[in-house]
């Protein structure tokens, strides 16, 4: 391409005359955020001598918004802008036909993608408001895999019904709450979609990268000073990507201190923190499915030669070699003990992009990739999007209060803020969670809270990773449901197998950044944190629409020392 980008002009590049020139654009409208955001990187690297260790998806094509405002006027269904019953939205975007002309150039698409071998695709959000530099917008909007298997009309169907969930998703409750938020209005809104090749390799019947990741060129919650805002940070997983950005387990690495972990070093914390399953396209099935390594260990071990670095097994207390036979029962854990050892390549390869492209924008930024570490040793850069602004407030200072008045306490990778003269706190109790097992009505419970205290800043606290995948690890509240929160607390409960997952670098923390929410994570039964449960059981309470919801109301006040890793909630 002829625009090879200089300087700090990521505002004036056109996402529009990029795809335009590659022939990869359908309709005349915009490219959205995401879309923009891809072609800048994909043009600052060309001719660069980072082309020797970048690279990018084999093929990617942008439905431009027009597409997305002509097919919601012709279905007519411009009233879904004002519809709050996501349900209804959702079908009715589901039910619509693309028009003939669509339909031809959705066939097209796929032509272009035969020619490079049919590989599985990735259709992914890129709406106007994704393109804002100050907003995260990160996972408010749908990505969807195609296998792009079987017939030729099953393949087409597969695209349709993968592009018709993107746009829906402007209509999700998640997305309508971020944009009421931050003051933009439902209308403003409009969807690109792109459809990317997945990047990585066909092993058997199953399509995976190796390695897939998020880069983020500052690191705003550290574990200790040493670790500076400007290191930049890598969270990782075996398999497809969705792991690095959902609150389920994935690997952190700080690049100047690879060998750091913010969980702690002791093999348990090791363990409590890895990633024991992988996301993959089944091709023989036509499905995106999860694998545990438990299952697969076998078949990987004989597929990838650094199995040895990826995986540990962990059994009593210890980690042993994948190599080793010990005599106590284990479960195999992708630890990834050894990689920034063997593969040197990938950080030395992450520092340069994080570094190149906030020279080149002008601003951090947040950077979706693969990494197969054979035969190319080469990163894929899938996204490039700006990382959302997040101010720290100066030092505070935690007072000295009375031990029964510490309700939380927490002593590792908490924010830095304070909040003061807090009316509520909210707390989901561990015991009743698990024994009035409904996840979804406990989430709803959550969610009825923060719309009744919407304006008040209340505090959050509840067992485990709020806003997990998984219901037997936290509530799987969505972000309408917790968004006018202004202290979430994650407290572990081990009898329960409820802990705190330190996930930076996912969507769930982008919008807690964004959005100035302060974190503390409890761990009740180590030194240095308390989790005041004589004080929660003892003082009066109202039970919210389930029974494990408690809304307490008084005087609280959070303060968190992010230089110090020490942070407690108190009643004032």
């Amino acid at each position: 391409m002829s625009m090879n980008p200089t300087g700090r002009d990521y505002g004036a590049f056109s996402a529009e005359s990029y795809f335009r020139e590659a022939g990869a654009m359908i309709g005349s409208g915009r490219c959205g955020g995401k879309a923009k955001g891809l072609a800048y990187a994909t043009c600052s690297v060309s001719g660069s001598p980072l082309d020797e260790v970048i690279g990018f998806p084999d093929l990617t094509l942008v439905l431009s918004t027009e597409v997305f405002d002509e097919h919601i006027a012709r279905s007519g269904l411009s009233y879904l802008y004002d519809e709050e019953d996501w349900d209804r939205a959702s079908v009715a975007v589901s039910e619509t036909l693309f028009s003939p002309a669509v339909k031809f150039e959705l066939e097209k698409a796929l032509d272009r993608f035969d020619e490079i071998g049919a590989p599985p695709l990735a259709i992914r959000s890129s709406s106007l408001l994704e393109d804002s530099i100050a907003l995260a917008f990160a996972g408010k909007y749908q990505t969807c895999f195609s296998p792009n298997c079987g017939s030729r009309s099953e393949r087409l169907d597969m695209l349709e019904k993968a592009v018709k969930s993107v746009f829906a998703s402007v209509f999700n409750p998640s997305a309508r709450a971020y944009r009421e938020k931050h003051g933009k209005l439902h209308r403003e809104e409009s969807m690109a979609v792109i459809v990317q090749s997945v990047t990585g390799r066909r092993r058997g019947d199953y399509f995976y990268p190796e390695l897939a990741g998020t880069l983020f060129s500052r690191v705003f919650r550290r574990p200790n000073p040493r670790i500076k805002k400007e290191d930049g940070l890598m969270r990782l997983c075996f398999g497809l990507g969705t792991r690095t950005v959902d609150r389920v387990a994935a690997r952190t690495f700080y690049l100047t201190n690879p060998s750091l972990r913010p969980e702690g070093g002791q093999p348990w914390q090791i363990a409590e923190a890895s990633q024991e399953f992988f996301d993959y396209i089944d091709l023989k099935y036509g499905a995106f499915l999860t694998g545990a390594l438990s299952e697969f260990a076998r078949f990987l071990q004989k597929e990838h030669k650094n199995f040895g670095a990826y995986v540990q097994n962990y059994g009593d207390g210890f980690l042993y070699s994948t190599l080793a036979e010990p005599d106590v029962p284990v479960r195999p854990i992708f630890s990834f003990p050894e990689l920034h050892v063997r593969e040197r390549g990938l950080f030395d390869a992450s520092k340069a992009i994080l570094k190149h492209m906030e020279e080149t924008t002008g601003f951090p930024v947040d950077i979706e990739f693969t990494y197969e570490t054979a035969p190319e040793k080469k990163m894929r850069v899938l996204q490039m999007r700006p990382l959302a602004s997040y101010e720290e407030l100066g030092r505070v200072e935690l007072p000295e209060v009375r031990a029964d008045r510490v309700i939380f306490k927490g002593d590792r990778m908490v924010s830095n803020g304070m909040l003061e003269n807090v009316s509520h706190i909210v707390y989901v109790d561990a015991k009743s969670y698990k024994s009035d097992w409904n996840p979804s009505a406990a989430a709803r419970a959550v969610g009825e809270a923060n719309k009744r205290l919407a304006g008040k800043k209340y505090i959050l606290a509840g067992p485990g990773r709020w806003g997990s995948r998984n219901p037997a690890l936290g509530v799987p509240i969505r972000y309408d449901e917790i968004c006018n929160c202004g202290v979430l607390v994650e407290v572990s409960v081990p009898d329960l197998n409820f802990s705190p997952e330190l996930s930076f670098g996912t969507h769930f923390f982008l919008d807690m950044d964004s959005d100035g929410i302060l974190y503390l994570p409890v761990f009740g039964r180590q030194g240095g944190n308390r989790h005041n449960t004589e004080w929660l059981d003892e003082t009066p309470y109202t039970v919210g629409g389930h029974p494990s919801v408690r809304i307490y109301e008084g005087n609280f006040s959070a303060y968190l020392d992010g230089e110090i890793e020490s942070g407690i909630i108190i009643e004032a």
